[in-house]
């Protein structure tokens, strides 16, 4: 044979380069798994963001719930999936930042197994307050506080979740003493609050904002740096007087360690477009949503800033992992 048709038949047998590689990605559909249960704000989040890739991808994504110990079984199903770029975890803060905290061994660590891909959305908290309370501003709440140390319970969706930790930080920025109360989720909490068995709590603005508006919570701040358009009137917490103070839960695109990184930064390319869709953000925005898309590199050092803060915070109020 010739010596010419010989090396092209070597070079033919050669791996090729990632970038080819990945240059067709993807060929088949994509699966998101998210996990929590339909219907809360990370899975219709993952919804609307697959529902608008899928046209330019020319792919199915198919959205995979697998609800579980906060989040951390689904996550583990893409820890050990094939690091192809075609399973990725549509996760939230507990299973990617605040799981460190709360598990002696935890199945995962999430900056070594995973390969963050894009910050989709922000959900902040508003800090409400029952009726009964007499405190029409977080300075007076926080000299409520301060007057009658012990006095003041808060709800949370339950032990170590994401507002347990927000209230634990606000206790711990304002040197105040409330009493923390778990319940098993935000249904629960919230009607003790609309009751009055508990006094405040941080929670998800489209689920308080009803509430609000008609009479049955007093709205004392939002827990973001700037305000939401959905309660435009309401103060941020820097304004309200506690410099600096945020909080809430996120979500974003995560996917096996070890995928190449031409297909991760094309998930993150165009999931970060589709984001900044004015329609797409207005739908977000409208559900409490704050759309964001960044690169893989700001998410990463995004995820390592929010586990090192829920730990402090944790190890500040005493939880202990378990």
């Amino acid at each position: 044979m010739h010596r010419f048709a010989l090396s092209v038949l070597a070079l033919g047998l050669l791996p090729l380069p990632a970038w080819a590689a990945d240059a067709g990605f993807p060929t088949r559909p994509i699966r998101l798994i998210v996990g929590y249960p339909p219907g809360g704000s990370t899975d219709i989040a993952a919804r609307l963001v697959g529902q608008k890739l899928a046209p330019v991808f020319g792919q199915t994504i198919v959205i995979d719930n697998r609800a579980g110990a906060s989040g951390t079984i689904g996550a583990g199903i893409v820890v050990r999936a094939e690091p192809d770029g075609y399973t990725l975890s549509f996760a939230a803060s507990p299973e990617v930042a605040i799981y460190r905290a709360l598990m002696k061994n935890p199945p995962y660590d999430s900056l070594k197994d995973f390969q963050p891909v894009t910050l989709v959305g922000r959900v902040p908290f508003m800090l409400v307050v029952h009726p009964s309370v007499q405190a029409g501003s977080v300075k007076e709440l926080i000299a409520l506080a301060k007057a009658k140390p012990g006095a003041l319970n808060f709800a949370s969706f339950g032990n170590g979740t994401s507002n347990h930790l927000v209230g634990e930080a606000f206790r711990a920025t304002t040197g105040i003493s409330i009493v923390h109360i778990p319940y098993k989720g935000s249904a629960p909490a919230m009607a003790d609050l609309l009751g009055g068995q508990v006094q405040m709590a941080f929670d998800t603005i489209p689920v308080v904002l009803p509430q609000v508006r008609a009479g049955k919570l007093k709205a004392l701040a939002v827990a973001t740096p700037k305000r939401s358009p959905l309660a435009p009137d309401v103060p941020t917490m820097d304004e309200a007087g506690v410099a600096g103070f945020a909080g809430g839960t996120w979500f974003g695109i995560l996917a096996p360690a070890k995928t190449p990184a031409a297909v991760v930064d094309r998930l993150a390319k165009e999931v970060t477009a589709i984001l900044r869709a004015p329609d797409v953000a207005q739908s977000l925005n409208d559900r409490g949503i704050e759309p964001v898309g960044n690169t893989p590199a700001e998410f990463r050092a995004f995820i390592d800033a929010e586990t090192r803060r829920w730990l402090k915070v944790a190890q500040g109020a005493g939880i202990n992992p378990e």
